[in-house]
């Protein structure tokens, strides 16, 4: 049976937001999008991009896996990687976004899980291959495998970071970096507090969205 939550969910939508944006719903199916923004999340249930800004139907191109990563491009079509990829690629070639923002967060459950068990992590454990893509950053904290908030998100903001420099490896947003069609943000949200953190490109640090 389809859960009621989402059939309710649904009503309350018809007859709310739905009702009062048709016009906006009919123009998108009919011009289809052109969104100038595309977000990198995590697919944590506790942070939806569309929820933190505030964003109206057709505004931003989202992407949502475990941790917010990038990976590097990859010209290997084997590769298993090449979900998120293949979805930058749309944004950037297809739908000329002009900004991409790799959204992190507080209390990552996919960081919990890599911190927990930093050691080689099993091929064949689909959570354990995705995450060893950030062993590198890791290492270079030295972070251990005892888990706190600290050290957590000490590795939340890096693999931020770590995101962002992937992103520079695409060849299509290099180039349009280069011609300044496209400009790359970092950003991370608490969410005990619902406060945003913008990575700020000159200095590196995280400054508050105030």
């Amino acid at each position: 049976m389809f859960p009621k939550r989402l059939s309710q969910g649904y009503l309350s939508f018809k007859n709310g937001r739905l009702n009062s944006e048709k016009s906006r719903y009919k123009e998108l199916a009919e011009s289809g999008q052109n969104p100038e923004i595309m977000i990198i999340g995590c697919c944590d249930s506790r942070v939806s991009p569309e929820l933190i800004f505030d964003s109206k139907p057709g505004e931003m191109f989202v992407v949502r896996n475990v941790a917010n990563l990038v990976p590097p491009y990859e010209d290997d079509t084997n590769s298993s990687y090449h979900g998120t990829s293949a979805a930058i690629e749309f944004a950037v070639n297809a739908l000329g976004i002009k900004h991409i923002v790799v959204l992190g967060h507080e209390s990552c459950g996919g960081i919990k899980s890599f911190v927990e068990n930093n050691k080689p992590l099993s091929q064949v454990d689909f959570i354990g291959k995705w995450m060893s893509q950030i062993t590198s950053v890791s290492e270079k904290l030295n972070i251990g495998n005892v888990y706190n908030y600290e050290t957590a998100k000490k590795l939340e903001l890096a693999v931020v970071e770590h995101s962002i420099s992937n992103l520079l490896t695409f060849p299509s947003i290099k180039e349009r970096i280069k011609n300044k069609d496209i400009q790359v943000h970092g950003a991370y949200f608490l969410i005990s507090t619902g406060e945003l953190f913008i990575k700020n490109n000159n200095t590196n640090n995280f400054i508050s969205n105030k």
